[in-house]
C-alpha cells in the first residue's frame, strides 16, 4: 500500500515541463506494486495537472503591456486598448491589416471585423516594413536572438529578417526595432485565432501597396529556377505546374505591366499565364482576400462556375470591386478552371501596374 505522501513525491518530481504521457510512462514503469484502484487514481491525478499545467499561457514579462479590453468596435483606442469579438465571423479566412501611421491592428475573418488593437510598430532607424506579408513562423514562448534573448511572447514571423509580431510594451509611439508590439492579452486572442500562411498587410503610409514582402528570395529565384520560367507568354497561354508546391497558402500577382498572372504556392511558383486587359487604363495597385462562398453571379474569368468572394483589403487611390476587375481580365479559360478549383479561402491576390521583379535592380513589387 502506498501513502498520500508517496503519491506526492512520485508524481510531482516527474510533471516540471514534462509532459503527462511521460509520468504515465514513468508510473506504469516503476517497480512499485500499486492496488489497482490506486493506479487508477495516480493515472488520472497525473494526467489532470499536466494538463492543466500544459494549458497555462506564456506568464507575461513584467515590462509588457497587459492590455485592457474595450466594448467598442470603432473610435480612438487609448495605448493597450483592444477589443476582440470572433464570435461575430466565426469561421473563414483570416486577415491582419497593421496601419503604422496609426498605430492600430485590425483583425477581419471572412471580411467581418473581430477584433482591432492599439501596437507599437518599429522606431526611427529601425522601421518596421511594409508590404504583404505571410505568417511563416509561429511559437508560444520565444526570445529574441538578437536584442539580449528579450521575450517575445506569442511570436508570429512574418520575414527571414527578424520582423514579427509578439506581446510587448506599448508607450504609446513607434517603440520597436521592427516587430508589432500587441498588448500581452490581445497578442494571445490573434495568436490563437491565426493559423502559418495567414496574410498581414502592414501599411506604412509611404510605400505603395502592393508589395509582396513575406519570401522574396523564392519568388525571384525558385529553387529550380529555368530560363524557360522568365520567357514571354505569346497571347492565351500558360504554364500550370501545381507539383513543384503540392500544398500551402496561395498567392496571385496580376501585372498589367508584364500583361501577365503569376501563381505562388508555399512562396513557389506553380503557374503563371497570359493576360489581355480591356481598356486603356492601368488596373491600379490592390490587395484582395478571398473569402467563403460565391457570389451568385457567373465568373468572368472561369466560363460556367460562380464568381467568388473577395474581400479589399487594400488599394492605392480609388477602391475598387474585384468584379470591376475581372471583368477586364481575359486569359486561357483552361487556365482559370485550373485556377478555379486550387485557389481556397485565404487566398491573398496582389494587383499592379508595375512589372514582376526579374532582377534586385527593377524591384518593382518585391521587398528584401
Amino acid at each position: 500500500m502506498v501513502s498520500q505522501a508517496d503519491c506526492d513525491c512520485i508524481i510531482f518530481p516527474c510533471m516540471g515541463r514534462k509532459s503527462y504521457s511521460t509520468t504515465l510512462r514513468f508510473l506504469l514503469s516503476s517497480r512499485l506494486q500499486f492496488p489497482n484502484h490506486h493506479m487508477k487514481t495516480l493515472a488520472i491525478l497525473a494526467v489532470s495537472v499536466a494538463l492543466l499545467t500544459s494549458a497555462q499561457a506564456v506568464e507575461r514579462p513584467s515590462a509588457h503591456t497587459k492590455g485592457t479590453p474595450t466594448g467598442k468596435p470603432t473610435g480612438t483606442l487609448k495605448p493597450g486598448e483592444y477589443w476582440w469579438n470572433p464570435q461575430l465571423s466565426p469561421s473563414g479566412p483570416l486577415m491582419v491589416l497593421v496601419s503604422i501611421p496609426e498605430q492600430t491592428m485590425h483583425v477581419y475573418r471572412n471580411g467581418i471585423l473581430i477584433g482591432r488593437s492599439t501596437v507599437s510598430t518599429g522606431s526611427q532607424g529601425h522601421s518596421t516594413p511594409g508590404g504583404v506579408f505571410s505568417i511563416m513562423e509561429k511559437k508560444t514562448e520565444h526570445y529574441s536572438k538578437k536584442y539580449n534573448n528579450a521575450p517575445m511572447p506569442n511570436m508570429q514571423r512574418l520575414t527571414d529578417t527578424g520582423i514579427c509580431m509578439h506581446s510587448g510594451n506599448l508607450p504609446g509611439y513607434a517603440a520597436s526595432h521592427g516587430c508589432i508590439r500587441m498588448p500581452f492579452d490581445f497578442s494571445q486572442l490573434l495568436y490563437s485565432a491565426t493559423s502559418r500562411g495567414g496574410t498581414v498587410v502592414i501599411g506604412n503610409g509611404k510605400v505603395p501597396v502592393p508589395h509582396l514582402a513575406s519570401s522574396p528570395g523564392l519568388v525571384l529565384a525558385p529553387k529550380d529556377l529555368t530560363p524557360d520560367m522568365l520567357r514571354p507568354l505569346a497571347n492565351n497561354e500558360y504554364d500550370w505546374r501545381p507539383q513543384r508546391s503540392p500544398s500551402g497558402p496561395i498567392t496571385m500577382v496580376i501585372s498589367s505591366a508584364d500583361k501577365a498572372i503569376y501563381v505562388y504556392r508555399n512562396g513557389n511558383a506553380i503557374g503563371r499565364a497570359s493576360v489581355e486587359i480591356s481598356g486603356i487604363s492601368g488596373l491600379g495597385n490592390h490587395v484582395f482576400s478571398l473569402l467563403e462562398g460565391t457570389t451568385g453571379q457567373q465568373s468572368f474569368l472561369a466560363p460556367g462556375r460562380e464568381a467568388r468572394r473577395w474581400m479589399n483589403v487594400t488599394s492605392s487611390g480609388f477602391r475598387v470591386d474585384a468584379q470591376r476587375i475581372a471583368a477586364r481580365l481575359h486569359f486561357n479559360p483552361e487556365f482559370a478552371q485550373k485556377l478555379y478549383d486550387t485557389i481556397a479561402p485565404g487566398t491573398t491576390v496582389v494587383i499592379t501596374d508595375q512589372p514582376v521583379v526579374r532582377s534586385r535592380v527593377k524591384a518593382a513589387i518585391l521587398e528584401s
